[in-house]
């Protein structure tokens, strides 16, 4: 091919492209972008991970560095309490995500299906609790999980944690159950269902993908925690793994490798629960689905 006529048969070409099929090649390239923006962090978390010396910065760019081996993640399982931290952080977190999704949906389906006095101003008032800085909350719950008795225990970070995230999940379901029409709850009282049976086997398995956002939202606030386990929390058996890292920083030295290696394995629980969670996104989109 003539060098001279190479940039007017690319331009040929680029004209004979159909808009279509541009506009995909486009979208696809900047998904392509944000993936590889998102992915990166982990990335470099993991060259530090096994990364010999224990450190966090070094003139070698590539992903895998030279010497590179797993003994920051052999020290991290061997050296520290970290499979108890573990442990505390994924107990906690699954009591929170179910607890509070039981209480939001039925409260969610009060405010959506019931008249009563207050709903206008309490739905107000549970909107305006989310406008408020995590930090102020924390001494009130402190205040109410030590008249309770329950500093230092899985019950009292867990109703701290459930009631912290309460208000944001009855905003999702409720906003949800009002999209379900009520004839579907009609007709199966007809048949003989009462107004409990109605919501457990109407309403919600049509709320599958609220629920499972209401979960999703739930669990990763309370895995990634730290401010309120930090006051609530003062043994090292029943720290979570934020707090349990946090011991790795020491005041004159900080041990990145093990940090990075902990970081690392504190994500797999959450891609777990996630990939089984987005199926029932992804399937239960169609499920509230009626045919007018």
């Amino acid at each position: 091919m003539n060098k001279k006529n190479a940039p007017r048969t690319f331009l040929q070409f680029v004209m004979q492209v159909k808009k279509k099929y541009l506009k995909q090649i486009l979208m696809h390239l900047l998904i392509l972008a944000a993936v590889a923006v998102c992915v990166y962090p982990l990335i470099r978390i993991l060259s530090v991970s096994i990364r010999p010396g224990d450190k966090i910065v070094s003139t070698d760019l590539s992903i895998i560095p030279q010497g590179a081996s797993f003994l920051s993640y052999m020290k991290l399982l061997q050296d520290t309490n970290f499979l108890r931290w573990l442990w505390n952080s994924l107990l906690i977190t699954l009591a929170t995500s179910f607890i509070g999704v039981s209480l939001a949906s039925t409260a969610a389906y009060a405010f959506s299906r019931f008249n009563f006095l207050g709903k206008k101003s309490g739905m107000v008032v549970l909107l305006s609790t989310q406008m408020i800085p995590a930090g102020m909350l924390i001494l009130p719950l402190f205040l109410m999980i030590m008249k309770m008795n329950l500093m230092n225990t899985y019950l009292g970070i867990i109703i701290a944690y459930s009631v912290s995230s309460l208000p944001f999940s009855i905003w999702i379901l409720k906003g949800y159950y009002d999209t379900i029409p009520k004839s579907l709850e009609e007709a199966a009282m007809v048949d003989g269902t009462g107004p409990i049976g109605a919501f457990y086997r109407i309403i919600l398995p049509l709320s599958t993908p609220a629920l499972s956002i209401a979960f999703l939202f739930n669990f990763t606030t309370a895995w990634n925690e730290y401010l309120v386990a930090r006051v609530v929390l003062f043994s090292s058996k029943q720290y979570t793994w934020t707090l349990g890292l946090f011991e790795l920083q020491g005041q004159f030295i900080t041990q990145w490798g093990m940090f990075a290696a902990g970081s690392m394995l504190v994500t797999i629980p959450v891609l777990l629960v996630f990939l089984y969670s987005s199926k029932w996104l992804v399937s239960g989109l169609t499920l509230g689905s009626v045919k007018g």
